[in-house]
């Protein structure tokens, strides 16, 4: 079974990674990423300590693998899938929004519409199953990248300045396919395995070049990433920032300079109307996008723990107004938790494989892209100063001096100076901090942009049944026989 060792060592494979001006080398060794890594690696560890919480069996090899790779057949076995993601985030307490299982669930996805690959491309569907085993066997890390640059965002791809600013079909050739552009957001790159490469933008007449969808190793000839400035690197004391320094997932820029991917790895290339039926037609983007609602679940219920443990050490838990807000908090993340619950309740039958009821999923994710900057606004009114007038750093409590001030200034009815300055630091991690800022924006937009969400929940509500009732109703009655005569007022 795949362990955090082994993890580590997949990662020391000579890929390319820009930051801070220069190539980061050793990934796992980076200041930049090495506790982050760290934190990805332990995903592993914890699976190999509660292996039928976590894992199946494959069916090629008998080898243990996570349960992201399993097909539900199912309500139980969702429900047994949807148990092991959420011990999973649970270690990280929903800050890793692409974990291994994100893209491992996109994955599973296709295979369970695989029909819809045969009906484009047999060959293209055999590289696809073929390369799924692949994933699944070796228990592999995978990212995506299925995001255009943003340039001119009135033109499509093949109108903008650069032709190959987005990443497009280079030379083709016997061997395979030649890919030159960017793409992003190669969120967790820096520490998974091999990339999903594809695009999940609506693509018209003029992008062929650009519909390709494919696989590639981290550590492939001319791929390069160029990365965001770390939180980490920033974060050097966990005490100060114990969620920025350990959990800092990354984000991306992916560049492909002249890469060459063999057929065996190509899926899609030229089908323009494909890349959007390999998601849609596909349980594909349902199931994904449930693990995501799934690790959301989780990351309100430690929010949730955020907000108590606040009005506790502030003393201000027996107030009416602190329980009023509280209370609505409660029924914000119990939302979260239902309707992933109802997803799975609802779901139903896909040929072999049962897939979460695609409607309370689109819904869960507009209402949950609203919810998550009310829920940390909610925490900042809770807090008030508390979060912000704090000690500068560690440093401070080994100066005596300072230390004395600290335990006079820093006051609560139930915590030390030390544990109430303690909390706060991770109050403000998970809330106000850099690192948090980018979470807010990160849930706000995982999904899409907030159109492209609603427009999921009208495609997917049952309006036939709901427009029936009226129907039903309407047909139910008319006028009367004699109807009388409709009489108006002279001059009306």
């Amino acid at each position: 079974m795949k362990t955090g060792a082994n993890h580590l060592a997949s990662l020391r494979d000579g890929r390319v990674v820009y930051i801070d001006g220069a190539e980061a080398g050793d990934v796992t060794q980076h200041r930049a990423f090495r506790n982050a890594v760290g934190s990805a690696a332990a995903l592993y560890d914890f699976q190999a300590k509660n292996p039928e919480l976590m894992t199946i069996e494959s069916p090629s090899t008998g080898k243990r693998v996570n349960r992201a790779w399993d097909l539900p057949t199912s309500y139980q076995s969702l429900v047994e899938r949807r148990a092991a993601m959420e011990a999973w985030a649970e270690t990280h307490y929903g800050f890793m929004g692409r974990s291994p299982d994100h893209v491992a669930s996109c994955m599973a996805g296709f295979m369970m519409g695989r029909e819809t690959f045969e009906a484009y491309d047999p060959k293209r569907a055999a590289a696809l199953a073929d390369y799924f085993r692949y994933a699944r066997d070796n228990d592999l890390f995978l990212t995506y990248v299925i995001i255009n640059p943003q340039a001119d965002r009135s033109k499509p791809a093949h109108e903008q300045a650069d032709q190959f600013l987005t990443a497009g079909i280079v030379d083709e050739d016997s061997t395979g396919i030649t890919l030159r552009g960017a793409k992003m957001l190669a969120t967790s790159a820096i520490m998974a395995n091999e990339v999903f490469v594809s695009c999940i933008q609506p693509l018209g007449p003029g992008d062929e070049k650009y519909a390709v969808s494919l696989a590639l190793p981290m550590n492939a000839p001319g791929l390069k990433l160029l990365s965001r400035k770390s939180f980490e690197a920033a974060s050097p004391s966990t005490f100060d920032n114990p969620l920025a320094s350990r959990f800092d997932e990354n984000d991306a820029v992916m560049y492909f300079d002249d890469v060459k991917v063999p057929w065996d790895r190509v899926f899609i290339s030229g089908d323009t109307g494909m890349m959007m039926r390999q998601f849609h037609a596909t349980p594909a983007h349902v199931l994904q996008n449930y693990q995501c609602q799934v690790r959301l679940m989780v990351k309100m219920r430690f929010l949730m723990g955020i907000a108590r443990k606040t009005a506790e050490i502030n003393g201000t838990i027996g107030l009416p107004p602190v329980k009023d807000a509280l209370g609505q908090l409660a029924a914000e993340a119990a939302m979260v938790e239902g309707m992933v619950q109802g997803m799975e309740a609802k779901g139903a039958m896909r040929g072999a494989y049962y897939v979460p009821d695609p409607h309370l999923l689109y819904a869960a994710q507009v209402l949950t892209q609203q919810l998550y900057s009310k829920v940390i606004n909610s925490l900042r009114d809770l807090a008030g100063g508390g979060m912000i007038m704090l000690p500068s750093g560690t440093a401070d409590f080994a100066n005596p001096e300072i230390a004395r001030l600290i335990g006079k200034t820093q006051q609560s009815p139930i915590a030390s100076s030390e544990e109430r300055v303690k909390f706060f630091k991770l109050a403000w991690d998970a809330v106000g901090s850099e690192f948090a800022s980018r979470h807010t924006q990160y849930e706000m937009f995982y999904a899409g942009a907030t159109f492209v969400t609603k427009g999921h929940s009208f495609r997917t509500y049952d309006w036939a049944r709901s427009t029936g009732m009226v129907d039903d109703l309407l047909s139910s009655y008319a006028l009367p026989e004699e109807a009388p005569a409709l009489e108006y007022a002279a001059g009306a």
